[in-house]
């Protein structure tokens, strides 16, 4: 008996990042991490334009941010490193899979959070990476 899994959001999703993917190009897990350094066992995303703008400007290394429409192409699961760590629920519509996420667009333009703000960020990440304390449950 097959019973119909409940969907966790509908999207639009996006993947933000420093690569530059191709549309038709296939996200998958298995790749070195945005943000530590090691493979990631998931392809993590979101849909929110917000999160993926901090998964953009963030991620390493230096280079031109970008911003992706991604379609998963298998099942995915809440992100455990926001759902209900920090936030009740998933309020940052955070996602991650274990099968690929498909390319099928690339957003030409979107407004950068302020350099203060971006500073700011990396300087919270930092405390906590040095607390021991910025662990990616993977």
């Amino acid at each position: 008996m097959n019973e119909k899994k409940d969907v966790l959001d509908s999207g639009p999703f996006f993947h933000g990042t420093k690569a530059k993917l191709k549309i038709g190009e296939l996200l998958k897990p298995q790749h070195r991490s945005n943000y530590q350094d090691k493979k990631s066992n998931y392809i993590y995303f979101t849909a929110t334009l917000e999160a993926a703008k901090w998964g953009a400007e963030l991620a390493s290394p230096s280079s031109q941010e970008r911003i992706y429409v991604v379609e998963p192409l298998g099942d995915f699961e809440n992100d455990p490193n926001v759902t209900d760590k920090k936030f009740p629920g998933n309020p940052t519509r955070s996602f991650r899979s274990k099968s690929p996420l498909k390319i099928v667009a690339e957003l030409g333009s979107w407004e950068r959070h302020s350099e203060e703000e971006i500073h700011h960020m990396v300087i919270s990440i930092n405390k906590l990476r040095d607390q021991g304390k910025a662990v990616i449950y993977d």
